[in-house]
Order: C-alpha cells, then sequence, then structure tokens
C-alpha cells in the first residue's frame, strides 16, 4: 500500500471556511462520502499525508488546520480558544463542503475535538476515529487516580501557565519530525502559526488541579467509533483507554500499536492506514 505521495501538494485542494469572523484554512482530496482529519498539537493539516491518499481513493478527505495554526486565521484572546469555538469550526467546515455529516477523525486535540463534537452533534457524525487521546472520561479519571498519569501531564500544567508561549521553542516543537523535507515543512508551517493561541487549547480545556473525577452524566457516542493508541505514548497513558466501551452506545474497536508514540500516524503510518481503510470497508455492525 502506498503510504504517501511525494507532490501530495499539487494533488490537494486548498479551500477556506468560515466560522463567524474566523476563516479555516484545509485541503480536499478524493471524491465519495466526506473524512474530516483533525490533527493535534504542535501539527497542521500535513500530518495525515500518510492516510489521505489511500483513504481519498473511496471518500473526499477534508484535512483543516486548526484556528492559530498555519493557514487558519489566530485571533487574539483565550476566549476565541474555548471548546464551542473549536465545534462550530468543525461544523462550518463539513457545512462548507456541502455535507451535513462525516467521518471524523482526530488525534490529540483533534481527537478531544472529535470526542466533544460526536457528544454535541451526534447527528453530524457518520463515524469516530480517535488516534492517542483517551475519552475525556477517562483521561479525567487517570489524572484524579493516576500519579503517573498526574506526572506525565506535567508539561499541561506548563503551558498553563502565564506567558507559558514565549518559552516554546520552534526547533524543539519539531524535533518529532523524522523526515527531513518534512521537518522543513513543518518549520514554515509552526513558524506561521500563533504560540499564545496554541497553548490557549491547553489553558481553555486541559484540565487543571486539584483533579477531580467527573460527576456530570455522559453523554454517549451515537456513533460507531475506532480507537487507535501508540502503546508509547507517554504524555497520555492507555489507562485512560480503559472502560472506554461504558460511553459509546455503538460498535467500538480499539487498537493498541505497541512501539509506536503519540504521534502514532507517522510512527505506525501503514498500520495506522490499513487499520482505517479496514475498519471503513466493513461497514458499521448492526
Amino acid at each position: 500500500m502506498t503510504l504517501s505521495t511525494p507532490d501530495l501538494d499539487t494533488q490537494v485542494s486548498h479551500r477556506f471556511a468560515h466560522n463567524g469572523s474566523v476563516r479555516l484554512h484545509y485541503v480536499t482530496l478524493g471524491e465519495g462520502p466526506l473524512i474530516v482529519m483533525l490533527h493535534g498539537f504542535p501539527d497542521f493539516w500535513y500530518t495525515w499525508r500518510h492516510q489521505m491518499p489511500a483513504l481519498a481513493q473511496g471518500h473526499r478527505v477534508a484535512a483543516p488546520d486548526l484556528r492559530g495554526y498555519n493557514l487558519s486565521d489566530q485571533p487574539r484572546g483565550g476566549e476565541h480558544y474555548a471548546m464551542r469555538h473549536l465545534l462550530e469550526d468543525v461544523a462550518a467546515i463539513i457545512r462548507d463542503l456541502g455535507q451535513e455529516r462525516a467521518i471524523l477523525v482526530g488525534h490529540d486535540w483533534g481527537g478531544a475535538i472529535a470526542w466533544q463534537f460526536a457528544m454535541h452533534f451526534p447527528g453530524m457524525v457518520e463515524r469516530l476515529v480517535i488516534l492517542n487521546l483517551p475519552h475525556p472520561q477517562g483521561l479525567a479519571r487517570e489524572l484524579a487516580r493516576n500519579p503517573e498519569q498526574q506526572r506525565n501531564s506535567g508539561y499541561a500544567r506548563t503551558f498553563q501557565e502565564e506567558g507559558a508561549h514565549e518559552r516554546l521553542d520552534l526547533e524543539r516543537l519539531i524535533s518529532w519530525v523524522r523526515d527531513d523535507e518534512a521537518r522543513e515543512r513543518y518549520r514554515e508551517a509552526l513558524g506561521r502559526s500563533d504560540f499564545e493561541a496554541l497553548l490557549h487549547y491547553y489553558k481553555q480545556n486541559y484540565p487543571r488541579p486539584p483533579y477531580r473525577e467527573p460527576q456530570s452524566p455522559v453523554l454517549k457516542i451515537q456513533a460507531p467509533t475506532l480507537v487507535i493508541h501508540g502503546l508509547g505514548d507517554e504524555a497520555l497513558l492507555p489507562g485512560g483507554l480503559n472502560d472506554t466501551w461504558q460511553w459509546v452506545e455503538r460498535d467500538l474497536t480499539l487498537v493498541t500499536l505497541p512501539g509506536a508514540g503519540h504521534f502514532v500516524q507517522h510512527d505506525a503510518a501503514g498500520a495506522v492506514t490499513q487499520v482505517l481503510t479496514n475498519w471503513l470497508a466493513r461497514g458499521a455492525l448492526p
């Protein structure tokens, strides 16, 4: 299976959607049922370069830059990065493509947005795919109970500090990108991004100490769900995956990949692409 296309840039179409005054850049490839793929931190649409060509053989794939990143608008002020605005961005992209529903794929913060979107806009989610981001209930439970997860979330507490964006270094942010050519693309994209905006995701939406388990009722996911998790992820430990089935009303498929880390779509690109294409081809269970 072809993992990526060297001239992917010449094949995708660049488009812009609007959520109010915020302009959102995204690329599309292929034709068919819509897939929207949401990246995380510190990333941009190009993170899906290994998966997009294969998925585009039977789908129309849309991959946006989240607000604050690369070619999307970067509104000033933390309130613009509250979860409700991030969910409205996804809806705006789906509607900009003339659709009412989509298959939603998310990694890291894209996964957090995808979980919440599926809970609050169930009618707009055909299927849900999450990469290396436990369900919000699972993450909150681990932060409340698991000292290792508390320690490993120290980076998030640092990001929540006042002025944390001033201490971010571009070269460190892209150090995880192993491919030299891709690293240059990341250098350009993150160089265009607003570091303060990127950390507003953490300040507005990541749990803060003292950590407590949520007590409110859970809105169960109504879409068939696939969760892929690289077990080498040190930021988001796999214990957060436990009990995910309690929060999903439909069929849940959980795939763990030993040897892959947080950026599982890169570390195990071929496996992730194969799992995605097989799962989408399978059809929903009754």
